[in-house]
This record gives C-alpha cells, sequence and structure tokens, in this order.
C-alpha cells in the first residue's frame, strides 16, 4: 500500500507536501499520461456541440460553426467541451489547482496591470473551475501540436515545442516549490523580459531578427490597444450623441434588440441599476467606475468558443466625450468542466470566473466584476465584466515559425506554472514531475495522439455542416 495521506498535508509541512507529490508519482506513473485513445463509448462529438448551442442565441450559432470550420486550430478552439470529455477518462495526480479549463495557446496573452505594467499571463478563464492541473497542461501542450500541423511543421519540430511546453512548466514549478513563499506567489513575467528572452534566442542562435521585430510589434500594438482605439474603431457621433456603431449580426445595438413596449428610459434604468449593483464586486472602496455614467449599450460576438453566449459592449463617459470607457459583459455559463469535476463551490458563474482569474493571473484588470441580470426574454443569466481593452495582445499563431513557437511554447509553460503555483499544491507538483524529462516525452506523445483525435473531431464536424446538421454561416 502507498504510503499517502488521503488528504493534502498541512500547507506548513513542506516535507509531507514533498511525499505526498512522490506517492502520487508512485500510484500515477509519468508514463501513464503517454498517448491517447478513445474509449468505446467516447461519446459522439457533433452531439455534444449540439447540446452545447442549445442555451445559445440561434441566429448566432452558425457564426462559432463558422469560425470553428475554417481549422483544425479553430476547430479545437472552440471543442474545450470535447477535450474536457476526453480528459475525464485519463489518468490524473490526484493534486488539485484552480485550472483555466481551457488553456491552448490563444489564451495567453499580455495586458496591462491597474500599476499600468504590462504582463504575460493567462487571459481566458471561463472554464475555470478546481481541477486537476494536468487537463491545463495536456490542453496547452496538445493547442502547440494542432497548430504546428496547421503551419506544415516537421515531426521534429512540433515534438521539440511540445516537450519545451512541459520542460517550461516543469522547471518553473520546480524552482516555484524551491522558492520563498513570497516569491513564489508574487512571481510574474513582464513584456520586458519576453522582449530580452527572443533577443537571447536570436544571439544564441545567430537567428534573424524577424522574430524579434514581430515580438516588439506584438508588444508595441498592445499598448496601443487600450479604451480610447477600441473607442475609436466602435463609437460614433450620432446627431451630437456618442453610439456604438451597428455592424449586425456582429454588432447590434441595445434598441435594435429591445422587445415591442419596452421603452428606452426603462433601460436605461436598468443598466444603471446593474452597474450600481457590479460596482459593489469591484475592489475598493472607492472605485473610478462612480465617476462614470451610462451612454449606450450593444451586443457584441467574440471569440470562437464563446460564440453565440451572451456579450455586450457598454459605453461609459468621464469628464466629457474625449473621456471614456468601454466595459465588456460576457454571460457566464456553467464551466464545461462542471459535468466531469462537479458543480462549482459559486452559486453565481461571474463570480466563479473572476474568483478564478483573480487567483490564477499575477495582476488582474480594476474593473473585473460580476453581475447578474434579468433580459428581455424574461431568464436570469450570469455575467462577468471588465475593461474592453486594456492594453491587450498575442501571438498570430498563423505565422508562427517553428523557432519562435519552441521559444513562445516555453513562455506559455512556465506562465501556466505560475499560475498552478499559486492556486495549489507547488511542492507536490513539482515532487511529482521529478527532474527528468519523463513527462516531457509523454504529454508530448499524448498532444499527437490528441491531435489526430481532433483532426477525426474536425472532419465529423466538417461533414455534419456539410450535411446540413448543422448550420454555419458564411465568413466574410
Amino acid at each position: 500500500m502507498i504510503d499517502q495521506p488521503s488528504t493534502a498535508p498541512p500547507p506548513t509541512d513542506f516535507a509531507a507536501r514533498a511525499e505526498w507529490g512522490r506517492a502520487a508519482r508512485r500510484r500515477v506513473p509519468r508514463s501513464t499520461h503517454a498517448g491517447w485513445r478513445p474509449p468505446e463509448d467516447r461519446p459522439d462529438p457533433v452531439a455534444l456541440l449540439e447540446e452545447q448551442a442549445a442555451g445559445r442565441v440561434p441566429e448566432l450559432v452558425p457564426i462559432r460553426h463558422a469560425r470553428m470550420l475554417v481549422s483544425p486550430f479553430t476547430f479545437y478552439r472552440g471543442a474545450a467541451l470535447l477535450m474536457a470529455s476526453d480528459l475525464a477518462t485519463t489518468p490524473d495526480s490526484g493534486i488539485t489547482v484552480q485550472i483555466c479549463g481551457d488553456a491552448h495557446l490563444s489564451n495567453f496573452g499580455l495586458f496591462g496591470t491597474p500599476e499600468r505594467r504590462m504582463l504575460f499571463d493567462i487571459n481566458d478563464f471561463d472554464e475555470t473551475l478546481p481541477g486537476p492541473w494536468e487537463w491545463d497542461l495536456k490542453r496547452l501542450v496538445a493547442s502547440f501540436e494542432v497548430a504546428g500541423r496547421h503551419r506544415g511543421f516537421t515531426d521534429a519540430e512540433r515534438d521539440a515545442v511540445d516537450r519545451n511546453v512541459v520542460r517550461g512548466y516543469r522547471e518553473r514549478m520546480t524552482r516555484a516549490a524551491e522558492s520563498r513563499v513570497l516569491d513564489a506567489w508574487y512571481d510574474r513575467l513582464d513584456a520586458d523580459q519576453v522582449a530580452a528572452w527572443v533577443r537571447a534566442e536570436r544571439d544564441a542562435r545567430r537567428a534573424a531578427d524577424r522574430q524579434v521585430k514581430r515580438t516588439d510589434e506584438m508588444i508595441t500594438k498592445a499598448r496601443t490597444r487600450d479604451s480610447l482605439r477600441a473607442f475609436s474603431k466602435l463609437v460614433q457621433n450620432v446627431d451630437g450623441r456618442l453610439r456604438i456603431a451597428a455592424d449586425p449580426p456582429l454588432i447590434v445595438p441595445l434598441e435594435d434588440l429591445r422587445p415591442a413596449g419596452r421603452t428606452h428610459e426603462e433601460d436605461v434604468e436598468a443598466i444603471r441599476r446593474i452597474l450600481r449593483d457590479y460596482q459593489a464586486t469591484l475592489p475598493g472602496s472607492r472605485h473610478p467606475l462612480v465617476e462614470f455614467s451610462y451612454v449606450h449599450m450593444a451586443r457584441k460576438v467574440v471569440g470562437v468558443g464563446s460564440v453565440g453566449t451572451r456579450a455586450w459592449i457598454i459605453l461609459l463617459r468621464g469628464r466629457d466625450d474625449d473621456d471614456p470607457l468601454l466595459l465588456q459583459a460576457k454571460q457566464a455559463e456553467a464551466s464545461v468542466l462542471e459535468r466531469y469535476l462537479g458543480p462549482s463551490g459559486y452559486g453565481h458563474h461571474g463570480e466563479r470566473v473572476v474568483r478564478g482569474q483573480r487567483l490564477m493571473q499575477a495582476a488582474s484588470d480594476l474593473f473585473l466584476g460580476w453581475q447578474r441580470v434579468e433580459g428581455h426574454d424574461g431568464i436570469v443569466r450570469d455575467f462577468y465584466l471588465r475593461q474592453l481593452n486594456d492594453w491587450k495582445g498575442g501571438v498570430d499563431p498563423g505565422i508562427m515559425v517553428p523557432a519562435g513557437a519552441k521559444l513562445y511554447a516555453r513562455v506559455c509553460g512556465e506562465t501556466l506554472a505560475r499560475a498552478h503555483a499559486r492556486s495549489g499544491d507547488r511542492v507536490a507538483i513539482a515532487a511529482y514531475l521529478g527532474s527528468s524529462d519523463r513527462f516531457d516525452r509523454a504529454l508530448a506523445e499524448f498532444a499527437s495522439d490528441y491531435a489526430d483525435q481532433n483532426e477525426r473531431d474536425y472532419a465529423a464536424f466538417a461533414e455534419a455542416v456539410a450535411s446540413g446538421r448543422l448550420k454555419a454561416a458564411e465568413l466574410a
């Protein structure tokens, strides 16, 4: 019988925590994570997507399908439910952390902190929930494998990239486990460090300056992506009043969705009440939100996997028309992980997202909060709110080259480790991983096999669209 505590050891007993991780490794060897073979009773992937679409805005679901149809990688982005179903059948160490739940490579990027520093971190937490740390890491590694295939990388190039994700995670987790407590909690990666890593890689390999130039451009572009830039693109002056410009079906102003019999004044009063309640979920006794007033609101289609859920942009006004703020209110449904890991401990899914994000991120948006709203259809839904843009930027997987992908893989792996180290037992996880590359190799093999599964699911999805079982919109 394995000498393993039935529950996690006390946080202050570092030796027991390390032994807990080693005991988990004896119980679930690292090699058991290698490869992927679908079980005989694996659910129909198209049926899962149909089930997920049932509660979404009907006219927007075909847009989601169209975006997923672009490539196996965009399909992978929208298939978090499918992978959660699959991961639930795989081994796990029994060590739980707060997981992102959708940790693919496009859900990492740059953003601005309230202190106006630019950090690199995870930037999507719609599916966050306590769960096995391996699930996040497997989804991240497989995303690099899928993207590498899309870019035409060789088998050897993809294998090197995939292993670098896990190596970055493993080595950063080990450093976190050996660090002083507060050093592990405060650890973060800023944009200047990312740029310095890229330049060091160039110098070490005598590589071309293209990757450095792209990184500098990404950081510069991210610094310009704030509310003012979003304002200039989305807002226009109509008869002396600021209004979010309509671009149906992607952007639809609130008044165009208002049911018969409901007045503009009723909507405005309801939104002001919602904003007052939302303010109570924001940090601090006095928040800058109190100095802004409501102007206009529109429904906006966002992302790939999120298309069809309700997402709104809210225009607020500060001192004058030259002092705008754009918020995004995004519907928070039950995490796709809940049917496999159990329900969230929070009764409000917006709060679930916000609490998980605050725990996993090194720093979070000053305007990150939550609210529960009754829609025009009488249905009550949960939302979380944040700034629409706040120095946000990321890597375009469609232009990645092998050398850049390998570096980016390591950065993402390390970033995921930082998040898990804050929310789970970094000492136990580091002890489970050990110092060899055995886990790296196991997950690279898993990623390759799972990318095959993703291609099979994508083919089934494309066939469902071609047959008319699923509807997909025409993309412009």
